[in-house]
């Protein structure tokens, strides 16, 4: 399920609603040089392909971090139909080995956020 304050804060700026897929279908990325899109380049194709000024796209960019990682930070799950989910993994406390010395060593518990891909994006990359 959509987070339906991403919906609204994707409505304020853009006027519309935007599907994940037909989104990454537009805005591929051309440059074979750099295999890697950093921030600032996202935002530039945002601006692009939303037809919006960059103060405005990286404001939406921004926006729709800041309420994944709030939602994160509460423990909720974050799901984007075609896109994927965002959760919390908790790992407890648990002993492991030094592979130098081979003593127990404590390893303390933790989070991580794991993502999850949708079925659509999975399918997309294993043609």
């Amino acid at each position: 399920m959509i987070n339906p304050n991403i919906v609204c804060i994707i409505i304020k700026y853009t006027k519309k609603t935007i599907d994940f897929l037909s989104f990454y279908d537009k805005s591929k990325y051309t440059n074979k040089n750099e295999a890697n899109m950093n921030k600032k380049q996202l935002i530039n194709k945002i601006a692009t392909t939303l037809n919006q000024s960059k103060a405005d796209a990286e404001r939406t960019f921004d926006s729709i971090l800041n309420l994944i990682l709030d939602s994160l930070k509460n423990d909720e799950q974050v799901k984007i139909a075609g896109f994927g989910t965002y959760k919390v993994a908790k790992r407890k406390a648990r002993i492991g080995r030094n592979p130098r010395t081979g003593e127990q060593i404590q390893i303390a518990a933790s989070q991580k956020v794991k993502f999850l891909p949708a079925k659509a994006l999975k399918e997309m990359f294993n043609k």
